[in-house]
């Protein structure tokens, strides 16, 4: 079975039908629910009982905001399905629902939102599922508007589900160039069920409070880079990225830029979401002079 956002916009997939049945299945309301404790969890929000107000993004019918309000926390949740906030609203969810599409930008005021929670929902994003959206520019609109609107030093976690590297790459990316520090947990990162994904960032300039939460390993202890042996995909926990990071600079041979210099910059491109002309046997073909 293909996952969601392979099948449909989030606004159609998630009708009447389908809202209704995500939302009395049991088995997906214990998954959000852990899933959503997890999140507030790598939140690390002060325990001094003071109630915050978070932005849960993706809300869907309310189940992750159920989290939030048993946590002692006001919310807000947006969502582009209809469907699914109507059934928010039967349910009496306590928080205040938005019908909108994260990715033409929050539309926030400036540091209102102490921290930021989203289940499942910002790798829709990397979809272009009508003829105006660009993956990138939406991505860049998202993660723009989502650090103005956290206050400094305010945490998001983003449960994902990234198809493939390329696309864990590409939204870590907008997220380091916003203005973001952090990285990605994997818990449980060499089990096939249990292995989820969690992007962790800290608004503001890199601190101790900004360093990447250590992840949860097969025996409910904290995963590190020593335990992760093998594949440098699957078991891997990705550490804490600084967007102000200097990078290297780059050695160039006497004779230039080859063939292969170009393939490899070529595919760099396409994983970042750019729109690059197919390989041909003409690609980094010298002219001649006289052409």
């Amino acid at each position: 079975m293909s996952r969601p956002e392979l099948q449909a916009p989030p606004e159609i997939f998630y009708d009447d039908v389908e809202a209704r049945k995500y939302t009395s299945s049991s088995r997906i309301i214990e998954i959000q629910a852990q899933l959503s404790e997890r999140a507030v969890e790598l939140l690390a929000l002060p325990d001094d009982g003071v109630p915050r107000l978070l932005l849960d993004i993706g809300c869907g019918s309310g189940l992750s905001g159920e989290t939030l309000s048993e946590n002692g926390h006001q919310w807000i949740g947006l969502d582009i399905s209809k469907s699914m906030l109507d059934i928010a609203v039967e349910r009496e969810v306590e928080g205040d629902l938005i019908l909108g599409d994260m990715g033409q930008g929050l539309g926030l005021r400036p540091g209102v939102i102490d921290g930021v929670i989203s289940i499942s929902a910002v790798q829709w994003l990397c979809n272009a599922d009508k003829s105006c959206h660009e993956p990138r520019l939406r991505l860049k609109a998202f993660f723009g508007s989502l650090y103005r609107s956290l206050a400094r030093g305010g945490r998001a976690v983003f449960q994902v589900y990234p198809e493939n590297i390329a696309q864990r790459e590409l939204i870590l990316g907008f997220a380091m160039r916003a203005g973001f520090a952090g990285g990605i947990v994997v818990d449980y990162p060499h089990s096939s069920k249990k292995r989820k994904e969690y992007l962790v960032l800290t608004c503001g300039p890199t601190s101790l409070s900004s360093a990447t939460p250590k992840a949860k390993g097969e025996d409910e202890e904290s995963c590190s880079n020593d335990d992760s042996s093998g594949d440098e995909e699957e078991n891997q926990m990705v550490c804490i990225s600084d967007r102000h990071r200097p990078r290297k600079k780059q050695r160039l041979n006497k004779k230039g830029k080859g063939r292969d210099w170009v393939l490899k910059k070529k595919e760099q491109m396409r994983r970042k979401g750019n729109a690059v002309p197919p390989d041909t046997k003409y690609t980094a073909r010298k002219r001649k002079a006289r052409f």
